[in-house]
């Protein structure tokens, strides 16, 4: 039965991934918006629900550590785990509005947090600030992007005409996205709970199935969503829905937990010195690989899916005191960190200098 529950999750995640992608992409059409806002906005939201979710929950009884941890947690796997797996399927394209505005965006919100959380403690008036700012980053993509948009002479292999059938569709379409993320919230619950079920009967101790399929489990939609939109060609949605959904675990998640908990959000020391730091590092780790040609390429995936995999082992590791740890943490710390420094630096050096020589 349990394996049966886990088969019907991944299918509706699957099934409700591909009504999502292209339901929003079709209605990114009739608003006159982007893929790429869309990919912000409403798919990064919706799939985002599952964190928000539990991070209510868990403000309102107390367990602020299960909130602050969903969301760092969630922010490191969006950006190793979804645009590595994304970017090994097939090579993801990233807009330079991407590279202007969303990727500092979020990169400067990760370090925001960080200040905030210098006096152990996110306030509800640090929470009001944070989602104040998630309304006013909305509205901002929103309008531009209808100031820029240029229509497209086909959608999903029709010309978009006007007719009298327009509400019909918008109707059709908002059906789409709404069926889509109900089957995502449904599928993720019955997979993730399938999947601890298998965890535990394998013997699996409770820690690593928190580190690894928990913090997986509520990323879930992401995860199916990008995929899926890598393979519609929706490469835009896929990357958005990465970045757009870090923007909003901080500012909607967060915001929000933080507005309702009694007193505020406690964090821990850990969290300050350790993940929070993760969570900047990774963030700006997406600049020199969006950079590289406005491409995420094949090896760039693997080596975003190579460090989430050393992430989650460390974890291990450190949660269970084992004897390797330490030899682990060397071997990242003053071999792996070092070169892929390197390797990046090269890359941007070529990146710019054959862009002065075609100058």
């Amino acid at each position: 039965m349990t394996l049966i529950l886990f088969l019907i999750g991944l299918t509706l995640l699957i099934v409700g991934a591909e009504l999502l992608v292209k339901g929003a992409s079709r209605i990114a059409l009739t608003l006159k918006i982007s893929p790429l806002v869309v990919g912000l906005t409403v798919v990064a939201f919706g799939t985002s629900s599952p964190e928000l979710a539990v991070s209510i929950e868990s403000s309102l009884t107390g367990q602020e550590s299960i909130t602050f941890g969903t969301i760092a947690g969630s922010n490191i796997f969006n950006i190793l785990f979804i645009l590595g797996v994304s970017a090994l399927i097939l090579p993801l394209s990233v807009s330079a509005k991407l590279l202007r505005l969303d990727v500092p965006f979020m990169i400067a919100l990760s370090v925001v947090v960080w200040v905030f959380s210098l006096n152990s403690v996110i306030s509800p008036l640090e929470g009001v600030v944070l989602t104040a700012g998630l309304v006013g980053y909305t509205t901002f993509l929103i309008v531009q992007s209808r100031k820029e948009w240029v229509r497209p002479v086909e959608s999903d292999g029709k010309k978009y005409e006007k007719s009298g059938s327009h509400s019909k569709l918008w109707l059709l379409n908002s059906c789409m996205v709404a069926g889509g993320l109900a089957l995502l919230m449904v599928g993720s619950t019955w997979f993730l709970d399938g999947a601890v079920s298998i965890a535990e009967a394998m013997g699996v101790s409770e820690t690593i199935i928190g580190l690894t399929i928990v913090a997986a489990g509520t990323s879930m939609p992401e995860v199916v969503t990008s995929i899926m939109a890598v393979i519609r060609g929706e490469r835009e949605i896929a990357v958005g829905n990465v970045v757009g959904s870090n923007i909003f675990n901080i500012l909607g998640v967060l915001g929000i937990s933080a507005m309702i908990a009694p007193g505020g959000l406690e964090i821990t020391e850990s969290f300050i010195r350790f993940d929070i730091p993760v969570m900047i590092a990774v963030a700006l780790a997406c600049l020199p690989i969006f950079f590289t040609g406005g491409v995420i390429s094949r090896g760039e995936g693997a080596l975003l899916l190579g460090y989430y995999i050393a992430y989650s082992l460390y974890l291990i590791l450190a949660s269970s005191q084992h004897d390797s740890l330490p030899v682990f943490s060397g071997v990242m710390i003053w071999f792996v960190v070092p070169i892929t420094v390197i390797f990046l630096l090269i890359v941007v050096y070529q990146q710019i200098f054959s862009r002065t020589t075609d100058i």
